[in-house]
This record gives structure tokens, sequence and C-alpha cells, in this order.
């Protein structure tokens, strides 16, 4: 019997925004809703959301409106062979066990078979390297980057870019580009008393290159899809997630988008076309895609990188838009992405990190 039931069920008249935000604490990419007798009407994943969020849907709107009503389950007094043959003949992930309606139990596909052949269960594989931009200087964590470099800022007992790589490492990637520039000697002076199976490659920029300007370095060595990370950037999600969608609808570039929530804490003015007041709307709140500086990129791209010149991110963006390249935008929730760039967020990582 499952633990923890609680965080598997959320009331479907709950917001989008809540519902993502209890699926991210739960960990599963999915929650059932339930109505206010307590009986399962519906299921989501995070699939449903990301794909609703692409599509303009408020996320302030209740979750019924985008949950799927029609859903795989199992009685009470299933079968084993029942189960068995759920999983084998559907490409399903968890199955709710119901009793009169409501739910009492939970089997979740990669425990289930882990269980049974006493395996622990492992994340999916991505063998392609990540490329992390650590040049820049992080004014915004003055005076102490001054003396350290901010990929080099510690958060407990590691630094930044350790705990980037080691969440790379999750999904069994081990190749690592590092772009270095300021106090670069500091950064490579740490590397080399590291111990990993990590392959770690660093590009040296003899002058500040910008957000994408060292990948131009790059074009004759990579031969596959790549991700690309700042080096203030803990994106806590499935990697191997954002990699199929990458794939699967062939995007050149695929930007991780984190959803933003804002309430502008006073009365907003609107006005007529003459300066008359319209209305005021009180505490108005606002959803945004913020870009992460997390991306997924085809090697092929690599290309429209002009070499050692200062090139950033959105400049890539641009032209590749002028080239009708396909770019992807990829919704995560917002406290997947945990930027450490700026000390209001950092110490908020540090209480984060360290539980």
């Amino acid at each position: 019997m499952l633990e923890n039931l609680d965080q598997y069920i959320i009331d479907s008249k709950c917001s989008i925004k809540s519902t993502m935000e209890k699926i991210d604490i739960n960990g599963r990419g999915f929650i059932i809703c339930t109505d206010k007798n307590n009986e399962i009407v519906g299921i989501v994943t995070d699939g449903d959301i990301r794909r609703a969020i692409l599509k303009g849907i408020d996320t302030q709107q209740q979750i019924y409106k985008i949950m799927n009503k029609e859903f795989y389950f199992l009685k009470e007094d299933y079968k084993e062979k029942e189960i068995i043959d759920l999983f084998k003949d559907n490409i399903i992930k968890h199955v709710p066990i119901l009793k009169n309606k409501k739910i009492v139990d939970i089997i979740f596909r990669d425990d289930y078979f882990n269980i049974r052949s006493e395996n622990k269960i492992t994340k999916p594989v991505i063998k392609i390297p990540v490329i992390i931009m650590a040049g820049g200087k992080g004014t915004r964590l003055e005076p102490f980057t001054r003396i350290l470099p901010k990929a080099l800022i510690p958060i407990d007992e590691k630094p930044v870019i350790e705990l980037i790589m080691d969440n790379y490492a999750q999904f069994g990637i081990v190749d690592f580009y590092i772009s270095v520039n300021h106090k670069s000697n500091m950064i490579k002076a740490f590397f080399q008393d590291f111990h990993s199976n990590y392959n770690i490659s660093f590009i040296d920029e003899d002058k500040p290159l910008g957000t994408a300007g060292a990948l131009g370095f790059l074009e004759n060595e990579i031969t596959t899809p790549f991700f690309v990370t700042n080096c203030d950037t803990i994106i806590k999600c499935d990697y191997s997630e954002i990699y199929k969608f990458h794939r699967k609808e062939n995007f050149d570039l695929t930007l991780v988008s984190s959803m933003q929530h804002h309430i502008i804490p006073y009365g907003v003015c609107q006005l007529n076309n003459d300066g008359s007041l319209k209305m005021i709307k009180e505490k108005p709140e606002f959803d945004f895609l913020v870009n992460t500086g997390m991306y997924i990129l085809s090697q092929d791209i690599l290309k429209f990188i002009p070499k050692n010149r200062y090139f950033n991110m959105t400049d890539l963006i641009k032209c590749l838009k002028r080239e009708k390249r396909k770019i992807g935008v990829y919704p995560i929730s917002e406290t997947s992405w945990i930027d450490v760039g700026k000390w209001e967020e950092f110490r908020k990582a540090v209480n984060i990190l360290s539980l």
C-alpha cells in the first residue's frame, strides 16, 4: 500500500498552477483529481500542464478544465495478471486502484517492475554533452564574486557548478565543457583536485564572449545535440523529458522556461483614451514564462555562431528566427528553477538544497 497517498490527490477545482506545484512536490509527474465526495474524476500529468501552458491557457483556471476524464484504473480486488497486462499493453506509468470510485492505492510501473526484479529505480540515460557557461563576472553577487567566481560559490558542501553537474549525471551524462574567462585559473584549479568519472574540457575565452560566443569553438567537435546552461542555474526536473521533447518536435533550439507568478501589491489604474480613469484593478496577478538559461541545441546550428566574437544566446535566437529554424519552449514550474545568481535567490537556494 502506497504511503502518503494525499500527495497524489488534488481537488479538481484547484488551479492549474497549484496542481503544477503539487506535482513538483510528489515528483511522479502526475496527480489524481477528485470531487467534493473524494471520488476520482480525472488524472493530470505534467505533460498535460505543459501543453496547456504552451496553448496560452491561464494557470489560474481550475484543473478540471484540462484533466483527462478517461483513464486506466483497477478495482481493489485486481489480479496480478491484470496489472501486468495493463502495463504491457499500454504506455502508462501509473494505475490508480479504486474502491467505490475512491482512490485506495496507486501502482507505479517503475516501482512495480523494479521491486519484482529487486533492482533500484533508475532514470532514463541521455548520452549527450553539456556546456556550462562559467565565464561571467557574476556582478549580481558582488562583493562575493570579487573573491570567488560565481561557479565556485558554495551551497552546503559543494560549489554550484558541481551541483549542476551532479544533476546531469543522474541521467548518465558525464561529458562537460566549461567556458571560462573571469577568474578562470581558480575554476581550473578546483577541477585539478576534483575526483569523479566526469570528462571535463575547458573552453578558454581570451575575452568575454557573451552567453553563446564560446559555443563557436565547438562547431567541429560536437556531433550530437547538447545541453547549454548558465553556471548559476539549477533545474530540478526530468532532463530526459526535455530531450525527448526537443527530438520529437525536431527543434533546432529548445529553451527551458519557468512559469513565474507575480502579484502587483497595489491597485493598478486603467485609463480611457482621454486620460480619465476607467477602473482600478486591485492587486492584479500575472503569469510569465521566464528564460531559465538552460537550453538544448542541435549540433548543426553551431555554424551560426561567429568565431571569437561577443555573441549572446538572444543573438543566436534572433539569427535562428531569421533563418526560419524551429525554436521550442519547454515550460517547467516556478519551484523547479533555482537561480543562484542574485543574493535573495541564493539565500533561498541554500535553504532548499541544504534540506
